[in-house]
């Protein structure tokens, strides 16, 4: 029946995403080609089934002819209709057909206007009002829908040739085009008003439904959803798969379990969409039970849904279950195949694995994706490397989630160079702009080393995020500008360029880009680094207000950047309020800075606090006590739980913990002690093993042992500068002049640069830097004016310059002359001027503070009343009073 074939084209052969440009009057429709084949060279069909008779041909020029207005012409054509234009719609249209037909019947249309009017034929019975104006506005004009059809929609579909002849065929196409159009392209402003003046008509219902769903107006969807009537399988399925979408996976699945105590009875299509969010959330149980609801309603499984339950069993180390399921399934597809694979891969089962890979009956890029994903993330990066080279050589599809695998492969094993030819591989295959293949890129680089590859290929990332709705975040349509940000955030941190790591951070909050808890928690690592405790307070806010409730990483992040910044008790309070959450992550973080600050005894508290809540200490945890032990000089407790680490938690120790024990014996002045040590654990081939122990001669003054370490190290590192420096000061501090001449001498023959002593001071959103007889600061002349007054004050009350250590400090501070000048000085006289009385001054320093600051500083603090909170490479120093939270230990 050609009537019915008519239907069908205009039905299954349009192209929604074109539908606004066919839908207005005032369009060409030239693009109607490419969407019919007109065989006969016209359109034709039958008014009746049995009646040849009553054939009516189409005319030819609907194949170019507006979708919109083919349906007023069809309509009117079989009622026998008069169409009037005027001279603008004459000109593109130029219907001459419609002169001959029936004066009575009329319709007048305005293409300017963008509406239509029709004059009462008589025929209101079946269509009382054909076109109306609605009052619906679509990019700013005015669009003429139909308006007041109470008649059945699409159930025409399913009647009779004669029904058609009332016209319900046009309004049937006219109603799917607009419902369509507006949904794909989400502009309709009022669709429900569109749903009211149609009436409740279910098909209708669908299609406004469905039109929100697709612009994502999830609101507008569930106030409609609930006002319909009768709600089928389709409806609910078309607003569970529309909360799916927007990852509202919780809301979706509750409407899932309402559906089912209505008595609707899903579909494979619904319960596929719910599988899939079970996965997506991690409810297995309700999968579970959805697979038990299949099986005792006797729902015939396709492959589709088979599919989606392997793939929950999968995800979520149901191996039993997915095995089962795979076994008893009739027709496998590729997809079901790739599913098991990647079963057998998280299960470690490495050679399984690989035979099931080898034996796949057809092999596609996600299968190659699956096992080189699946030994890489099983540590096989050797494995998982062969593979990738395979792959290649086998011509297999490379697309961008492979070479994110790629990617992966080389940051996993730092080849830099493995990730350059997968770079070239990229360009080749045209995906290096897409932002998910940029991201992994950047990342790539920034683990490899080469940051300044990452910042190129960033800064080409176009920018795109949108709102968070209920908060002051953003979440971007595709995670990828997010997640390149997070990776340059981090990838600023690991480098140690703190200042850019804070502007691209500061970049994301005023641009309210949302940050996952990883990315913050590596700004507050960076304020912890760069000793900028003011900056760390104000992240800290910033998380306050972002996060609900503190994890673990961000809680110990937070603790060490309190503790790094020199507010221990800031750190102390973050975890107290910890107490339901404590693992050993953040017991190991405030253990670590207890250490940090010489709080030797509360350290110790604190672990067997731990030790006596359950809490398994790891081997982190040891090098908090170890360190404690050492900067307190508790010689026993260190050896105690030096043993303890060994035999009760068979934690093997690590070059850490036994640099900790040559720092303990050594800093108790048992230097033979510590000799013996390092031979009987064979650990004569450790660099930093001598660099401890030549520390410990220079604190005890053994120049003879100092010597001998020296020359340990130069044969193990020869370029390293701090032996040179070490042995210098030792040298200088002995009064030995040219045996410390000679070192500075093979230093410099050695082109090793010394790294000159710094001092900084971060006040009012800026860090203030110093260097020994800095002038550049603006306000030198203040600073030096102050100073020389101080250090005048001081000596009155028994300051002296430690004249013995001159030579040295000239070394520490390259080209110092007087030691009144040294960087920290400078640091702490500027904090003075510029800072209250109440205020503690801190000073974070590059190289150990030398003797002759030490006691400037505590001089200063007990003059002045101030405290003084200095951290240096060692540790931190607290002066109060005239004292110092070291014990002149350090």
């Amino acid at each position: 029946m050609r009537l019915q074939q008519l239907v069908n084209r205009l039905r299954d052969s349009f192209c929604w995403q074109h539908a606004l440009e066919l839908i207005f009057p005032e369009e060409k429709g030239d693009l109607m080609e490419e969407m019919f084949v007109i065989k006969d060279g016209s359109l034709s069909y039958f008014a009746g089934a049995e009646n040849k008779d009553e054939r009516v041909l189409v005319p030819d020029s609907w194949s170019l002819t507006n979708i919109h207005d083919m349906a007023c012409e069809l309509f009117y054509y079989l009622k026998g209709g008069k169409v009037d234009y005027d001279e603008e719609h004459n000109r593109v249209f130029g219907h001459s057909q419609f002169d001959r037909m029936n004066q009575e019947r009329k319709i007048l249309f305005y293409p300017r206007q963008h509406h239509i009017l029709v004059k009462n034929d008589g025929c209101q019975d079946s269509i009382p009002t054909f076109f109306g104006r609605l009052g619906l506005y679509i990019e700013g004009s005015v669009f003429p829908p139909l308006s007041g059809i109470h008649i059945r929609i699409i159930a025409t579909r399913d009647s009779s040739i004669a029904s058609l002849k009332n016209g319900e065929l046009v309004i049937s196409i006219a109603c799917c085009v607009f419902y369509h159009n507006c949904g794909n392209h989400g502009v309709l402003k009022d669709r429900t008003l569109l749903f009211l003046k149609i009436g409740s008509i279910i098909e209708s219902g669908k299609f406004v439904l469905t039109s929100y769903v697709k612009s994502k107006k999830l609101n507008d969807a569930q106030k409609l959803f609930d006002e319909m009537p009768n709600r089928d399988v389709l409806t609910w399925t078309a607003i569970i798969s529309g909360f799916s979408r927007v990852n509202c996976s919780g809301m979706a699945l509750q409407l899932f379990r309402e559906m089912l105590v209505e008595g609707v009875c899903p579909n494979h299509f619904t319960l596929s969409t719910v599988l899939k969010l079970c996965s997506k959330v991690g409810d297995v149980r309700m999968g579970k039970g959805i697979h038990g609801w299949i099986l005792r309603n006797g729902v015939k499984l396709d492959v589709v849904l088979e599919n989606s339950l392997l793939d929950l069993y999968a995800k979520f180390d149901e191996f039993v279950y997915a095995r089962k399921l795979y076994d008893s399934m009739g027709e496998k597809s590729t997809d079901t195949d790739n599913i098991i694979l990647g079963v057998y891969v998280r299960s470690c089962d490495v050679n399984k694995s690989l035979h099931l890979f080898r034996n796949l009956p057809c092999r596609n890029a996600a299968s190659w994706n699956t096992i080189i994903c699946g030994l890489m993330q099983g540590g096989y990066l050797n494995a998982a490397l062969e593979l990738l080279y395979e792959m290649v050589e086998n011509e297999s599809e490379f697309n961008n989630f492979t070479s994110s695998i790629a990617l992966s492969v080389a940051s996993s094993l730092l080849i830099l160079e493995l990730g350059r030819q997968v770079h070239g591989r990229i360009v080749r295959c045209g995906l290096h702009n897409d932002g998910f293949v940029k991201s992994a890129l950047i990342n790539m680089y920034i683990k490899c080393g080469n940051l300044e590859k990452a910042s190129v290929i960033y800064s080409q990332l176009p920018s795109g995020f949108a709102t968070k709705q209920g908060s002051n975040i953003v979440c971007s349509d595709t995670m990828t500008e997010i997640v390149s940000r997070s990776s340059m955030v981090y990838g600023y941190v690991r480098n140690g360029k703190y200042e850019d790591a804070f502007k691209t951070f500061v970049s994301m909050v005023r641009e309210r880009v949302l940050m996952d808890k990883f990315t913050i928690a590596s700004v507050v690592s960076a304020c912890a680094n760069a000793g900028v405790l003011e900056l760390g307070r104000q992240v800290h806010g910033f998380i306050q207000k972002s996060v609900e409730q503190l994890d673990a990483h961000l809680a110990s992040s937070l603790i060490d950047m309190y503790a790094k910044g020199g507010s221990l008790d800031c750190a102390h309070r973050i975890f107290d309020q910890m107490t339901y959450y404590l693992n050993v992550v953040i017991w190991t973080s405030m253990i670590v800075g207890c250490s940090l600050h010489g709080h030797g005894k509360e350290a110790i508290r604190l672990f067997e606090q731990m030790r006596y809540e359950g809490i398994i200490p790891n081997e982190v945890t040891f090098i908090g006590v170890l360190t404690a032990c050492s900067h307190a000089g508790l010689l026993e407790d260190g050896l105690l739980y030096f043993n303890m680490m060994k035999d009760v938690y068979a934690i093997k120790p690590k070059v850490e913990h036994y640099t900790c024990m040559v720092d303990l014996y050594g800093r108790a002045g048992l230097l033979n002690e510590v000799k013996e040590f390092i031979y009987e654990n064979d650990l004569s081939h450790l660099s930093v093993v001598w660099k401890a122990f030549l520390s410990s001669c220079l604190l005890y003054r053994d120049l003879e042992m100092g010597k001998w370490v020296s020359e340990k190290l130069f044969r193990l590192e020869p370029q390293d500068e701090g032996s040179y420096v070490l042995l210098s000061n030792m040298c200088s501090g002995s009064q030995k002049w040219q045996e410390a001449s000679r070192a500075r001498s093979s230093m410099q023959h050695s082109g090793i640069n010394k790294t000159p002593g710094q001092s900084w001071i971060h006040l009012k959103n800026q860090v203030h830097s110093f260097v020994a007889g800095d002038r550049s600061h603006p306000q030198h002349a203040q600073i030096y004016e102050y100073l020389d007054k101080l250090i005048g004050r001081l000596k009155e009350i028994g300051y002296l310059h430690d004249v013995k250590l001159v030579m040295q400090d000239v070394e520490e501070e390259q080209g110092e002359v007087l030691l009144g000048w040294h960087s920290e000085k400078l640091a702490v006289a500027y904090g003075i001027i510029s800072l209250g009385s109440a205020i503690p001054i801190r000073i974070m320093k590059n190289l150990r503070i030398c003797t002759d600051c030490h006691n400037f500083m505590k001089l200063t603090s007990q003059l002045l009343g101030r405290e003084i909170i200095v951290r240096d490479i060692c540790r931190f120093h607290h002066f109060n009073s005239g004292h110092c939270s070291c014990g002149d230990y350090w």
